[in-house]
């Protein structure tokens, strides 16, 4: 049997635990050229909420009646004339909030679980780490000597992008909520400086702390903080937007930037960015980034759950901010 996470209705707002229904189901026979993946962990990401809107967007909204969509990672325990997987193999995927997938290996892909434990996969060898990586990168276009501004630096992306940055040479200021995790970013990821968003007052901080400003600012929140680093922008300042997470569960309009008028004036860029259109690299990139924790120049932090039933608990964390790093629920 398989307990599954069935989305039952559209939220307005924060979801309640209304939104998803806890069902346990037969797991069907395998088809030829078919596998049957025991997960063992669930990815949960801010993006996750945009995937229950019924909007146009990068990706399909989750359709009412299906499995919850999130990364997962497991081990197979059953194939049949799988063409690519074998028992005992560790894949990564698109597995849902369910203990059990039946699958024919798309979007799947096997991983070892000797080099890393198999929650780096889910965070900084898979999406969260991937997002960094092309997103400093490829789209920040960070050089050494960059100053480099991260909002939500605490989280699975802003943790490694900040930490990429400082391999990269740049100076690194972090934004996050609360002192502990502020004082992760100066202890644990080596960040240059950091301000707590709670106890100080955004505006003055960036002044304060940026005194010559920013080359790049890689965005996860949006709303306020957003606005507030428009107006430390140098000239050719590119400014990655990879997510607005204070704005994910608005119930009106999702809050603008007013300053925007200083692209115009520093002559700076404003791009979003999608993991996705990068899978062709992940490879190479994932290569490089388990170098660099090799070699002790980039770490990560996993905060893991127990419980699939405890699926919705967890998921708010994404939005309290009571999490740090990569979040993850346990589901065997």
């Amino acid at each position: 049997m398989n307990k599954q996470l069935i989305f039952k209705k559209r939220p307005v707002g924060l979801p309640d635990a209304d939104t998803w229904n806890l069902e346990t189901n037969e797991i069907p026979e395998l088809k030829d050229g078919e596998v049957l993946i025991q997960n063992h962990y669930i990815s949960l990401d801010p993006a996750m909420r945009g995937w229950m809107n019924d909007t146009k967007s990068y990706i399909e909204p989750v359709a009412i009646g299906d499995v919850m969509r999130a990364g997962s990672i497991g081990k197979v325990v059953k194939a049949n004339n799988h063409p690519k997987f074998n028992i005992g193999d560790c894949i990564v995927g698109w597995g849902g909030v369910q203990q059990y997938l039946v699958t024919n290996g798309d979007n799947c892909y096997k991983v070892n679980d000797s080099i890393a434990p198999m929650p780096k996969y889910l965070g900084v060898l898979g999406m969260p780490g991937m997002t960094a990586y092309f997103g400093i990168l490829e789209v920040g276009k960070i050089k050494e000597g960059d100053i480099v501004l991260v909002s939500g630096a605490a989280g699975a992306v802003g943790s490694v992008v900040g930490q990429i940055a400082k391999i990269k040479g740049c100076t690194v200021i972090g934004v996050a909520g609360g002192k502990q995790k502020c004082d992760y970013l100066l202890s644990d990821l080596g960040f240059d400086v950091a301000i707590d968003y709670k106890s100080e007052n955004i505006l003055t901080a960036l002044k304060e702390k940026c005194p010559k400003g920013i080359d790049v600012y890689f965005d996860n929140v949006g709303g306020d903080i957003l606005d507030a680093a428009l107006t430390i922008l140098r000239k050719r300042a590119r400014i990655v937007i990879c997510g607005a997470i204070s704005q994910y569960n608005n119930t009106g309009h999702v809050k603008g930037p007013g300053n925007y008028l200083s692209l115009l004036v520093n002559r700076a860029s404003m791009q979003g960015m999608v993991v996705f259109d990068y899978t062709d690299d992940y490879g190479e990139a994932a290569k490089e980034i388990g170098t660099w924790m090799m070699q002790g120049k980039l770490s990560s932090r996993e905060d893991i759950y127990d419980g699939i039933e405890n699926f919705h608990d967890v998921f708010q964390r994404l939005f309290s901010g009571d999490k740090m790093g990569k979040l993850l629920l346990k589901v065997i």
